[in-house]
């Protein structure tokens, strides 16, 4: 079924507010997650680079990298309360979780599950989390150095567009094994898989591309979510800009 025929297909059945199920949780996500990485890697950017000196390329890589870390960990419960709620509508009716909200889904996992349950595939979110903000963060600011760089881009909306849809595109690519991993951990029954090479043993045996099953939605999300977020970001850089440290005077 193509997506815009499953997508016709949720609003006929369920009605067109059935597209947010989850919201809550995908607010929640993204608070902890997004703003954990995106803090760390400005702070950490800023403390190294230089007036003038852009960083190099290598150090993005290592900054995006250690904050991707960083916000995956904070970021797994909401994570897997997100992952849950969204899937629930694929689950038999019997066997839904039926999650009124968030911290309907955080107290409940707790309660039934334990409080260590919430952390289930924090591996696998962390090392999606550090590939998204390796193709998020560094590429972004790597793209955007070299079209700025070429002479015929200048420092606007136009330029922050084309960055931040080529660093969707391949933040999608690298993530989009991981992300099949972590919403196959996630979803897991208890004692399905063992430890994560079973789990990626039997994604193998789908074939190369069972790692990249979901590719074309997971662009779809991403791209406008990556374009949306460095465009607001770039605005905000802008109009207010960053507070120099006294200590530079």
């Amino acid at each position: 079924m193509s997506i815009v025929k499953h997508t016709m297909n949720i609003i006929k059945k369920q009605g067109f507010f059935a597209l947010y199920n989850g919201l809550s949780a995908s607010l929640l996500r993204q608070g902890t997650y997004s703003t954990t990485r995106f803090g760390v890697y400005e702070v950490a950017k800023q403390t190294l680079e230089k007036p003038g000196e852009p960083l190099p390329f290598y150090q993005k890589l290592l900054i995006a990298g250690s904050a991707g870390a960083v916000g995956g960990v904070f970021g797994t419960p909401g994570d897997l309360i997100n992952v849950r709620m969204q899937n629930d509508i694929k689950l038999p009716p019997g066997q839904r979780r039926n999650y009124k909200h968030a911290l309907d889904g955080l107290i409940r996992v707790c309660r039934e599950e334990g409080v260590v349950k919430l952390f289930n595939g924090c591996s696998t979110a962390t090392g999606r989390a550090i590939l998204m903000t390796i193709g998020q963060l560094s590429f972004y600011d790597q793209i955007k150095q070299y079209l700025l760089n070429s002479g015929k881009f200048n420092d606007n909306l136009l330029t922050h567009f084309a960055a931040s849809l080529s660093a969707g595109a391949i933040a999608t690519t690298l993530t989009q094994p991981l992300d099949v991993l972590k919403t196959r951990a996630m979803n897991a029954k208890p004692g399905e898989y063992k430890n994560l090479g079973q789990l990626v043993l039997y994604t193998a045996k789908m074939g190369p591309m069972g790692f990249f099953k979901g590719y074309v939605p997971a662009f779809v999300r991403l791209a406008p979510h990556t374009i949306l977020t460095f465009v607001f970001l770039e605005q905000l850089r802008i109009y207010f800009g960053y507070i120099p440290n006294k200590s530079n005077f």
